[in-house]
Parts: C-alpha cells; structure tokens; sequence
C-alpha cells in the first residue's frame, strides 16, 4: 500500500495588501504566527493568528493559517469549522481548492474517510492539476477499500458467529427436549410402578379382609343365640334319649340270653 503523505498548505501568503496602520499590525501577528508554526509551537501560532483576525476580520490568511494551527492540535472539528465557514463564502478557485483539500485532510484524520473522498474530489474541481490531493485522494479510496473489506470480513465473522449461535442453542433444544423426553418416561415408568404397586395392596388388603372375615367368627343376636342354643339342647336330649332307650334294649336283651342259658 502506498504511503500516505498528506500535504498541508499552511503560513502562505496568498495575496499582497496595502501596508496601512492596521494591516502592518494584522502582518505582524500572522509574522509571528507562522513563525511560531515553523517551530511547530502551534498553540502560540494560533494565538497568533487569531490576533490577526480580531485586527481583520476578512483576513483569509489569518483564518486559513489558524485552521491549520488548530489542525495540528488535533482540535479536528474547531479546524473542520473554520475551513468551513471559509469554503462558504469564498470564490476564488485556488483558494477553494486549497480549502477542500484541508477539509478532506481533517476529514480523513477524523475517520471521516467516505466524506474526505468527496472532499478531496470538490478539491480537484477548483484545482484539478494538483498532485498532492490526487495523491491524497488514492490514498483515501484505498483507506476506504481496506474498512470496507474489514467491515465485510466482520460481518462474515458475525454471521459465523451467529450460525454457531443458532447451532448451539438448535443442539441446546434437542437436548433440552431429550431429557424432557426422558424425563416423562421416567415420569410414566413412575406412575405405572405406581398403579402396580397400589394394585397389589389392594389385592394384598383384599386377601388379608377374606382372611380376618375368615377367622373372625360370624356375630349372630341374642335372640338367634337363644335358639341356637335351645335347639342344641333339644339335640341332646333327644340323644340322651336314644342313648337311654338304646341301653334299655341292651339290658332287656342280655336278661333274655341269661334266662335261656339256664
């Protein structure tokens, strides 16, 4: 890539004027501005300057040499504005010229790179045979050229990031939708263990009610009793009376025998 060497046109003297009382003072402090420039004490030269100016407001040297003084602070926008407001209300060509390309310069120091192109192109409008802003130009465009390919190179990162992303959280789902899976299985198997078991103590307390019914003696009433036990009674008697009756004819028959024996 080329080498970028952005030209700056600063401390030019422009155009003669009239030695008068007020323009021997204004020359003075744009003297003495520049020469504080030279020495790249720019704070006192843009003190300087602005003296200048306050003695001639019209000055176009003062105001231009205190846009590049201000510049080369780093104050990028107070430059910015001051060339500007120059811009606006000049009309002269190499001027206009000289104007953009410092706008563009500022512009390109800002970041600004798409607006110091069409800076840099207003520039060689009014001045189309200077080298340093052609220069300057080229090298915006391939300053814009390499934000572009980064900014498309981030964008495919992103991109990929976000694939990865999606992916992750699409594996994410899946698993979370498995152990929900799992989890109802478990939660399935649980209940039919559950309906097992109950239906085994039910069949358990059911075995174990038939065995107490069982062992359990049947409760009948009083009354019931009373008969019951009346008609055991007539039971017996009539069984003591066969019993009776049996040992009668017992007797009656071994008295038979003995009196035949004889």
């Amino acid at each position: 890539m080329m080498k970028a060497i952005i030209s700056f046109v600063a401390g030019v003297m422009l155009w003669g004027m009239a030695m008068s009382g007020m323009a021997q003072t204004e020359r003075k402090f744009i003297r003495e501005g520049n020469d504080f420039f030279e020495k790249q004490d720019f704070e006192k030269a843009e003190v300087e300057y602005r003296k200048a100016s306050d003695k001639r407001a019209e000055s176009f040297e003062a105001a231009f040499n205190m846009a590049d003084a201000l510049y080369k602070q780093k104050k990028y926008e107070e430059a910015l504005s001051q060339f500007t407001a120059l811009a606006k209300k000049e009309t002269d060509k190499e001027r206009l010229g000289e104007i953009y390309h410092n706008i563009g310069n500022t512009l390109l120091a800002m970041q600004k790179t798409d607006e110091s192109i069409e800076a840099y192109k207003e520039s060689l409008r009014n001045r189309p045979a200077s080298e340093p802003t052609k220069y300057n130009l080229e090298f915006a465009r391939q300053k814009q050229q390499q934000e572009q390919n980064k900014d498309q190179q981030n964008q495919d990162k992103n991109q990929d990031q976000d694939q990865n992303q999606d992916k992750e959280e699409q594996d994410q789902d899946k698993e979370n939708q498995n152990q929900d899976q799992n989890q109802d299985q478990g939660k399935d198997q649980d209940k039919k263990d559950q309906q097992e078991q109950n239906k085994d103590q039910q069949n358990q307390d059911k075995k174990d009610q038939q065995g107490q019914q069982q062992e359990q003696p049947s409760k009948i009433s009083k009354e019931d009793a009373e008969r019951l036990l009346e008609a055991l009674q007539n039971d017996e008697k009539k069984v003591q009376e066969k019993v009776q009756k049996q040992k009668v004819q017992e007797q009656k028959a071994k008295k038979m025998k003995i009196e035949k024996d004889w």
